[in-house]
């Protein structure tokens, strides 16, 4: 996958701050994530000027969204994403998130946004997050949810694991943090989203997209085509359960978005 696919497109506006739309912004499941993390964010955070550190930052496809609630900040193991990172003309430091490089009570609100399943020491990353939090700071966390969902897209992406929201829930209270709300994400599409992966399991399929973590060339793992259509649909759901999620919280999903606050 070539940088160029991804370099920012011409700015906007929306709610008071400069967006810099990216080619995934575009993309169902990376829209209808951002749109359910932010409205969850909303509903706790006024936009302001805290800072703010994203823990796996990649590419800094998410810093344009977080500049809202203040200056942005990220660490990334990846050199190659960082890369790109820097192109945007993001600030951003090579790290993994189990050895964050800042000092103690740093950030007003840390991202660490489907990050910590890659984490082999998952508790040592969510430590570090609460010892760069400041008191009354707060960590977003979004994750894939249910082992028995584990499929090749998890061996692309170098998982460890997949959560459950109990198991969550205990790791974020045991470094230091109080849960304010927990949900499962994707809750419309998970019953075809989980027939596909257990489908695809029984036939070994295996949908052939570029990966860092096992191509040279790409600087993030490529995003599922979908035809533009469907896209839209997809999206179009995803906009109607982040409007749900500023209301409710939901039994199931294929992901988890998890909104702690440091004591």
């Amino acid at each position: 996958m070539s940088d160029e696919r991804s370099l920012p497109l011409e700015p906007s506006r929306a709610k008071g701050y400069a967006v810099q739309e990216l080619e995934e912004d575009h993309h169902w499941w990376f829209a209808s994530r951002t749109a359910a993390l932010l409205g969850i964010l909303d509903r706790f955070l006024e936009p302001g000027e805290r800072p703010v550190l994203d823990v796996g930052c990649g590419a800094g496809n998410m810093f344009h969204h977080l500049r809202r609630y203040g200056p942005v900040v990220g660490v990334d193991p990846n050199p190659r994403p960082l890369a790109v990172a820097r192109q945007r003309g993001y600030d951003v430091q090579q790290g993994s998130a189990e050895a964050i490089p800042w000092g103690d009570h740093s950030f007003g609100l840390v991202a660490l946004l489907d990050t910590v399943e890659h984490c082999a020491d998952d508790m040592a990353a969510l430590r570090e997050c609460a010892r760069v939090c400041k008191p009354g700071g707060w960590l977003i966390v979004t994750t894939p949810a249910f082992m028995w969902l584990w499929s090749h897209n998890d061996v692309l992406n170098a998982h460890y694991r997949r959560y459950t929201a109990r198991e969550l829930g205990d790791k974020l209270r045991s470094a230091g943090f109080r849960v304010r709300y927990m949900t499962y994400n994707n809750f419309f599409v998970f019953p075809l989203a989980a027939a596909l992966i257990l489908l695809r399991k029984g036939t070994a399929q295996k949908p052939q997209l570029a990966s860092p973590h096992f191509d040279e060339d790409a600087y993030q793992v490529e995003m599922e085509p979908v035809p533009p259509f469907l896209n839209s649909i997809l999206t179009g759901v995803g906009q109607l359960e982040a409007a749900l999620l500023r209301r409710v919280s939901l039994p199931i999903g294929t992901s988890l978005i998890a909104l702690a606050q440091k004591g």
